[in-house]
């Protein structure tokens, strides 16, 4: 499954990886065809009723690969930032995923405060990953669009380090203008990957401009949630709200309901 992974990165059109948060929504993903399949942690904290992206999910995550390790098809897991500032305990997760024969893993720079994670240290992280786990397809994600910290200029800077560190493909969700993402791409020794935002990117504008693989993020579990809410206001002819956005996902999930 690893290397059919990789090689997915390298097709004549870019993988468009689609992002479960649990055993049925991932195998329902692979029998639709799609050739592999990611996780999203946002969805896999709100199963479990955690925030995203403050490193309490790691028990929830391995648990979710072992079982999206029996899928058809390779699996990408989005392991935040790894749920260490340790890049030997990064490491060892990292390992122990390659054991349950996952294919890959996404590591992020970004850190629940709103800053990244200092370059040396993030590149530290990737090359621990790498001596441990050395067959998995390392997506080393920066967020220097996302929490706007130095946007193209920086994520350039440290798409040059993770590759040096050993990545085998770059993430830089929240790049939408054309002129950025072909910067990136003319820049990257690495398969960049994009994150599809409606309404702003497409698939087929991300492949002309050279981007090698397509992620879902979050966007299949919140359509989920506004199905499921939709549907029950339907059978008493209420109207549905709007498309939950990520903030509003957290929301619920740190405010205790009454």
């Amino acid at each position: 499954m690893t290397s059919a992974f990789h090689t997915l990165h390298d097709g004549p059109a870019p993988l468009l990886l689609p992002n479960a948060w649990d055993f049925a929504s991932g195998a329902a993903l692979a029998e639709a065809g799609f050739a592999a399949v990611g996780t999203t942690s946002l969805g896999v904290a709100a199963a479990a009723g955690k925030p995203d992206g403050t490193g309490g999910t790691r028990a929830e995550t391995l648990a979710l690969a072992r079982t999206l390790a029996r899928l058809p098809v390779p699996v990408s897991i989005d392991a935040e930032n790894g749920f260490s500032t340790d890049p030997g305990e990064v490491a060892a997760l990292a390992a122990e995923l390659a054991s349950l024969g996952i294919a890959g893993i996404n590591l992020e720079d970004g850190r629940a405060d709103g800053t990244l994670a200092p370059l040396p240290h993030q590149a530290a992280v990737i090359e621990a990953v790498k001596t441990a786990a050395p067959s998995l397809f390392v997506n080393a994600r920066t967020d220097a669009y996302w929490l706007d910290a130095g946007r193209l200029p920086e994520a350039l800077r440290r798409i040059e380090a993770f590759a040096a560190a050993g990545a085998n493909g770059v993430f830089v969700p929240g790049v939408a203008d054309d002129g950025d993402v072909r910067a990136l791409v003319a820049a990257s020794p690495l398969p960049l990957n994009v994150l599809h935002l409606p309404g702003r990117t497409s698939f087929k504008q991300l492949a002309d401009l050279g981007v090698r693989r397509v992620s879902c993020g979050s966007l299949l579990y919140r359509t989920a949630l506004h199905a499921a809410v939709t549907t029950a206001l339907a059978i008493t002819g209420d109207d549905a709200p709007p498309l939950p956005t990520y903030q509003d996902v957290q929301r619920l999930l740190a405010c205790p309901l009454t």
